[in-house]
């Protein structure tokens, strides 16, 4: 009971004083920084779906940017069986 009750704290603490340690920035920066370079790449891609992926990673962290890769994998995957028929 008591280490859930310090979790509780340590999260309360951590929106009130809204102090957010340099490696979750560094971390989120560069998760961005890659859903850029994957969206960039794709051709005929409209530039608000770019915008779209990468404010999904900027808000919802690693799940949308594994959700971003697999729809990347689906997508060239496609194309490319498209390219053989």
């Amino acid at each position: 009971m008591a280490s859930i009750l310090a979790r509780q704290v340590g999260m309360l603490l951590f929106l009130l004083f809204d102090s957010v340690p340099d490696i979750l920035w560094l971390s989120l920066v560069g998760l961005v920084y890659l859903a850029w370079i994957e969206v960039r790449r794709e051709p005929d891609l409209l530039p608000q779906v770019k915008l779209w992926w990468c404010l999904l990673v900027l808000l919802t962290n690693i799940p949308g940017y594994v959700a971003l890769r697999i729809w990347v994998a689906v997508r060239r995957r496609r194309r490319a069986s498209d390219a053989r028929a």
